[in-house]
């Protein structure tokens, strides 16, 4: 059975498995503790990191930009990527922009800190880096407003990779309660109908033992 190799809060890995299920592809995951350096997973991934998608046919693809691309390729018929070079590239832009820039800035502080570190046993949080998290996430929702209210999704007149990497991150730091919806309406309206769709069900079931999430998180009304 096709099999994502993966880690609950990774955004990297929920985007992935928002892809997988918009265009109806079984599939299983399997939990990978990366920081255990399994040697099995390491012949999948050498570079270590999740997530790592083994298909029906045993194709082996790592990073989740590649495995994006790939999955429109040899899945088509619902495309993700945009339709036409110009569509393309503004999807590719904004794609980059939530996971360089936004996981810079803001997805890597607040979840790398508060919950990979724990799971890892790697330390104390960092309180400055968290703080300056918190301070970044203003900027982008503002950002998504502004996307939202001039087009119907992120990139142009359909759902794209560029939504679901956005959706993806802000999942992530909203299970930590360090999204303030309430004070970016468009961003709002925009990610409810995100989170309307079957493809985000599966993350709103997600709860990490001992680290469960705010209410509102599976809310769909918010």
């Amino acid at each position: 059975m096709r099999t994502l190799y993966h880690l609950w809060l990774s955004p990297f890995c929920r985007k992935v498995r928002i892809a997988l299920a918009e265009k109806n592809l079984d599939f299983r995951l399997m939990e990978e503790r990366v920081w255990d350096r399994r040697a099995e997973f390491l012949t999948l991934n050498p570079a270590g990191k999740v997530p790592v998608l083994v298909d029906e046919d045993g194709s082996v693809v790592a990073e989740s930009a590649a495995i994006c691309e790939y999955l429109d390729e040899v899945y088509p018929e619902l495309p993700l990527a945009g339709e036409g070079p110009a569509a393309r590239a503004e999807v590719r832009r904004l794609t980059g922009w939530f996971d360089l820039k936004f996981g810079r800035e803001v997805t890597e502080k607040l979840v790398g800190e508060r919950v990979m570190k724990r799971l890892a046993g790697a330390g104390q949080p960092d309180s400055t880096a968290i703080r300056s998290a918190i301070a970044a996430v203003p900027p982008h929702l503002d950002y998504i407003g502004q996307l939202a209210d001039a087009r119907t999704w992120l990139a142009g007149d359909r759902m794209s990779y560029a939504d679901i990497a956005a959706a993806a991150h802000l999942s992530a730091i909203d299970y930590l309660d360090a999204v303030p919806w309430d004070r970016f309406e468009p961003a709002k309206d925009w990610y409810q109908r995100i989170k309307s769709r079957p493809s985000f069900r599966a993350l709103l079931g997600d709860h990490i033992p001992g680290m469960p999430p705010p209410r509102h998180y599976a809310d769909l009304d918010f």
